[in-house]
């Protein structure tokens, strides 16, 4: 009986760990395919999913994606490799002095605005030390701090009204303010504080603040929520979406507010959405929650890889790219980049989403 037991055992152990190997290699394959997908739509500049050659359309916010994209599966500018060399000439493309302009903005070249400001504000800060050399990681640092410094003056805007502070939206110039555009914000000056670049603490407190403020709950007289399981919305008194409360589950934890009981509530209220193609901003929500749930550990985080492996898997294309439901206008540039994004969870490259 004991012996019989053992067998059982082991062949069920045996068949865990195959099924464990092979659903790593489906999701390696698909990575490298969706790898594949993003060199085929680089340019000679080195720029990856304009519409056409002499197209600016969001030329800074997609290559920038797809570079984030790249080196968060572990394709590095110094390795020498098709893939190596394809994020160098992005990353050359990037540092082009043309892409932002005199106040450190990168979101007037291509038309991108702030979205594609904190993007590319992101990937600069996470490829700080990574430079083929001294001189091109001093560049990277100098352009970077340019657009922090932009990020921090754009905060102390004065809004329209006192819900807004502490975030950013549409322009530097913006009285208001949304959760999507601040949390890019706040995702790029976290990478570029751990960098060592000079960022405010009052910046990152009064944007933890606002993301807070973002938590769709009555307080009680002390201002504790009291709505233990909710998430954040789009704006301060919106109701929670999948896409801004992944957004917000993962900003919190990348600013050190593990035990904010606004984290709590939000895992509890993406736990019954599910990851599901039926949601808008599908791959974007995505993205936040892959890598939110990651930071969460434990059984949330293996439940959460193995719901974003299984979705995307069956939503990859032919070609290798995805393409969104729901997302119309956005490229495949940039769902692509997302997926491969959210399928990286595993690898940690990159240092913005380490734990």
């Amino acid at each position: 009986m004991s012996f019989q037991f053992s067998v059982f055992s082991f062949q069920f152990l045996l068949l865990m760990v195959m099924t464990v190997f092979a659903d790593q290699a489906a999701v390696e394959r698909a990575v490298r395919r969706g790898t594949d997908y993003l060199l085929s739509r680089q340019d000679d500049d080195g720029a990856i999913g304009k519409v056409d050659r002499r197209s600016r359309d969001n030329a800074n916010a997609m290559t920038a994606l797809a570079i984030l994209a790249l080196t968060a599966t572990g394709h590095m500018p110094t390795d020498d490799t098709r893939e190596g060399r394809a994020v160098k000439k992005a990353l050359d493309f990037m540092l082009d002095e043309e892409r932002q302009d005199k106040t450190g903005y990168f979101g007037k070249y291509d038309g991108s605005r702030m979205y594609g400001h904190g993007i590319v504000t992101l990937m600069l800060a996470e490829m700080i030390g990574m430079g083929l050399d001294t001189k091109q990681d001093k560049l990277i640092r100098e352009r970077c701090q340019r657009a922090i410094d932009l990020i921090v003056r754009s905060q102390k805007v004065p809004k329209s009204d006192q819900r807004f502070h502490g975030g950013w939206r549409y322009t530097p110039e913006s009285r208001d303010a949304d959760l999507s555009v601040t949390v890019w914000q706040v995702m790029a000056l976290r990478a570029a504080k751990n960098a060592g670049l000079t960022v405010p603490r009052e910046t990152i407190e009064d944007a933890i603040s606002y993301i807070k403020r973002s938590y769709r709950s009555d307080r009680d007289r002390r201002g504790r929520i009291t709505n233990q399981k909710s998430g954040f919305a789009y704006e301060p008194g919106q109701w929670p979406v999948f896409s801004t409360a992944s957004e917000g589950l993962l900003a919190l934890q990348v600013c050190g507010e593990y035990e904010a009981p606004e984290l709590r509530g939000t895992e509890q209220w993406l736990r019954d959405e599910k990851v599901s193609t039926k949601h808008r901003w599908f791959f974007y929500g995505t993205y936040y929650y892959a890598q939110g749930m990651y930071q969460r550990g434990g059984e949330a985080a293996k439940q959460a890889r193995e719901e974003v492996e299984r979705v995307m898997l069956a939503e990859q294309q032919e070609d290798g790219s995805w393409i969104g439901r729901g997302e119309e206008g956005n490229s495949r540039v940039y769902c692509t980049a997302l997926a491969m994004m959210s399928l990286s969870v595993r690898h940690h490259f990159m240092p913005i989403y380490q734990r």
